[in-house]
């Protein structure tokens, strides 16, 4: 992880992060839209009701990860989700992800977090990948439902 560097990101961020929101949120399906991915990462750094963390590398921002806090109700803690994670396309493969990953649990693990929690596309195979590789377990015991809520 070379030259990588991560840090919590702030205001000063916001072109940055918004669009490699942008671009994550097209890796998804969705279409671009710069104006709502800058609107939405503003809102959050307003709020401070997420945490985001940034890869940089040569002084340029080249990924990003986006948790949000919650609790389990069982184990009667805090824990984290790991709701985004993107890299810029042309630094895929240089250990940006890992470096986030590992930003992440260090984040959690300092706020008390006893779990950091993700999910991913099934057929999103390099994410799976990169995740098992990193000490990452797929859960066996639960199945997750969605239920839509607005069309």
């Amino acid at each position: 992880m070379s030259g990588i560097s991560t840090r919590l990101a702030d205001a000063g961020d916001l072109q940055a992060v918004a669009a490699l929101f942008d671009g994550y949120r097209q890796f998804y399906g969705n279409a671009p839209d710069i104006e709502g991915a800058t609107a939405f990462i503003a809102a959050r750094f307003r709020s401070g009701d997420s945490v985001i963390i940034v890869a940089e590398s040569g002084g340029q921002v080249v990924g990003f990860t986006q948790l949000y806090p919650s609790f389990t109700s069982v184990g009667m803690a805090p824990i984290m989700i790991l709701n985004d994670l993107f890299v810029a396309q042309e630094r895929r493969g240089a250990g940006v992800a890992e470096a986030l990953l590992e930003a992440a649990g260090d984040f959690a693990r300092q706020g008390g977090a006893v779990r950091l929690s993700l999910s991913t596309q099934i057929e999103n195979q390099p994410a799976q990948a990169l995740y098992e590789k990193t000490g990452w377990t797929r859960d066996e015991q639960f199945c997750v439902y969605n239920l839509k809520l607005t069309d």
